[in-house]
């Protein structure tokens, strides 16, 4: 017959360890991997860079694809046709399984359409780099730069975690011809119903740096002022929509942008008591609550015409 064990259970020997590991000031608690953007859900009517990069994708993996921007019938048909080529369900519209089967990895060194659709989807984040598909040192640089910021691992490499992560966030989500005004894992939902302290608009805050992107396709305007601080006035459609605060502009004078497109990093210049981002919006000569709409293009629905929006009692 064997004796019993001698040594204390293995629960009090946990606890001996938890409280030693105190006394030394450390901690048990395992450091939380970074939260990851989901991929976005592209379909027919979807419009901005991440539509271009799926085009640029589809081109890499057989199925020419003008990389213009705008999921139309063409490019749906494309999708169609890769998905049915490759065991998913032929609905034309990009979603998880779909993004997961297209993406391709590509590094320093390699070249074609999928690195220009990385070089698109780096561009939507700042990265101002040409759209040439030749993945060399200034696309890896770009690449380590926005692994850096997002914590994935830096390695210069676009695999599955950054593609994702590239087309998860940002511009250009689902809505046509729309597109949220920052990343929208930046602030919860919550934010976005709040009123302005004084006047139709709204503020958002956010980390210096954070990338601010156009609500729609027009003719923006950089901007500097003592009140808005770096700015950016985004004309469309006799719509007027203003950016202020930022830490720095994306371009300088006068360009046409397509919803989605980078305008600048958010941060604390002009009249501000902290980083943020203001956005307010002025349609028929008045200055239009922004909530519903901004709200909208979070949840992914279609927006409210602009025109349509409150002028007082500004709450989503």
């Amino acid at each position: 017959m064997h004796d019993r064990p001698t040594h204390p259970p293995l629960r009090r020997l946990a606890g001996v360890l938890v409280a030693l590991v105190a006394a030394l000031g450390l901690s048990l608690v395992a450091t939380a991997a970074p939260a990851q953007a989901a991929w976005p859900v592209l379909q027919e009517g979807s419009s901005g860079p991440d539509v271009a990069a799926v085009q640029h994708l589809l081109t890499a993996r057989g199925h020419a694809t003008d990389a213009d921007g705008a999921f139309g019938p063409g490019t749906a048909s494309s999708v169609r046709a890769f998905q049915g080529g490759s065991g998913l369900a032929a609905d034309g519209i990009v979603g998880a399984q779909t993004w997961g089967a297209l993406v391709v990895t590509v590094r320093e060194g390699d070249s074609g359409s999928a690195v220009s659709a990385a070089q698109t989807l780096l561009n939507k984040h700042g990265a101002g780099i040409g759209v040439d598909g030749v993945f060399g040192p200034g696309t890896a640089g770009a690449v380590r730069s926005f692994q850096s910021a997002r914590g994935l691992a830096v390695d210069g490499i676009v695999g599955p975690a950054t593609w994702e992560a590239l087309a998860g966030s940002g511009g250009g989500g689902g809505t046509a011809g729309w597109s949220p005004i920052i990343p929208r894992e930046t602030v919860g939902r919550g934010y976005y119903d709040d009123p302005h302290h004084t006047y139709p608009a709204l503020d958002l805050p956010t980390p210096t740096g954070t990338p601010a992107y156009a609500i729609t396709g027009g003719t923006a305007t950089a901007m500097s002022n003592d009140r808005c601080g770096n700015g950016v006035s985004l004309s469309a459609g006799g719509v007027t929509y203003l950016y202020c605060h930022f830490s720095s502009h994306a371009f300088s004078g006068t360009r046409t942008v397509n919803a989605g497109d980078l305008l600048g990093s958010t941060g604390n210049t002009g009249n501000s008591t902290g980083p943020h981002l203001h956005f307010q919006v002025e349609a028929g000569g008045a200055l239009r609550c922004p909530q519903s709409l901004v709200m909208a293009l979070y949840d992914g629905v279609a927006p409210p015409d602009p025109a349509s929006l409150p002028t007082s009692g500004c709450v989503g």
